[in-house]
């Protein structure tokens, strides 16, 4: 069976290992240790020793290390040290605004005879998000796009926030099209206010998204409520499911919706959602 895919994301400052060791206890399907926006210049180095050691031994859940814009002093290295590590489980590219980047990374960490770790470009950029689809498909090793949405904002010189919802569905279709994963919301800045987060990660769902990435431990439950189907929402896949294997073609639910194939796939997604343990 395949398995569930993560619905919760929580990045972690690279030079605290204390907090990297609780992070992979909260219960987030995937640790993001962030050797980027959270490091300072002067504990680049120490953050980037400090993860190697973590990622020398397999991790109990999935980690994936945010390294350093690729056009600055720290990325190369970054790149080098981290790439081959066992516990390492994907890489998340920054400022990522044209193929060639994904391309030249994919090169620079596949050894000889070996494959590229997947990778997941972060687009923060009007050009970030010109370029999606291309990014998306540029190499087999992308295994998700995200939105990096606080740089977005700036570069459009935007405030509200409904200003981004254009670039959001831009990348909800082009991961689609390049049939990678849906991408999970960007971060909620605001960790006290989990009642904002719950109605954003409801917008974020109805437009596509799967699952949020969150800086706070708090944060993790009201993304994953957010995310799971309802009871009304299983119901009704169950029901679906139900039609499909009682008749062949096209049926109607009691409330006169029409069964397809299409909504026969959304059925058993929303169903294998709802089994995640």
């Amino acid at each position: 069976m395949t398995p569930p895919p993560p619905l919760t994301w929580l990045y972690v400052p690279g030079d605290r290992p204390d907090r990297v060791a609780k992070a992979l206890t909260s219960g987030a399907d995937v640790v993001l240790i962030d050797l980027e926006d959270a490091v300072a210049p002067d504990r680049k180095e120490y953050a980037r020793a400090a993860t190697a050691d973590r990622l020398a031994d397999p991790q109990p859940v999935p980690v994936h290390v945010r390294v350093n814009a690729l056009d600055g002093p720290f990325a190369a290295l970054d790149l080098k040290t981290l790439a081959p590590l066992p516990g390492l489980s994907g890489l998340r590219l920054p400022k990522i605004t044209h193929p060639g980047q994904i391309t030249a990374v994919a090169a620079d960490t596949t050894p000889p005879g070996a494959t590229a770790p997947p990778l997941h470009p972060l687009l923060e950029s009007a050009l970030g998000v010109e370029h999606a689809h291309a990014i998306a498909t540029a190499h087999p090793a992308v295994a998700g796009l995200s939105l990096g949405e606080a740089d977005l904002r700036a570069d459009l010189g935007v405030h509200d926030d409904s200003a981004l919802d254009w670039s959001r569905s831009r990348i909800v279709v082009a991961a689609r099209a390049a049939t990678l994963p849906p991408p999970a919301q960007s971060v909620h800045p605001d960790v006290r206010d989990l009642e904002s987060l719950a109605a954003s990660c409801a917008h974020g769902r109805a437009l596509g998204f799967l699952g949020r990435a969150a800086i706070h431990p708090r944060q993790l439950p009201v993304i994953a409520r957010a995310y799971l189907p309802t009871p009304q929402e299983i119901e009704r896949a169950e029901a679906v499911v139900a039609a499909s294997e009682a008749y062949t073609g096209a049926q109607a639910l009691a409330d006169g919706t029409f069964v397809d194939p299409a909504v026969l796939a959304g059925a058993h997604r929303t169903l294998a959602l709802a089994r995640r343990p």
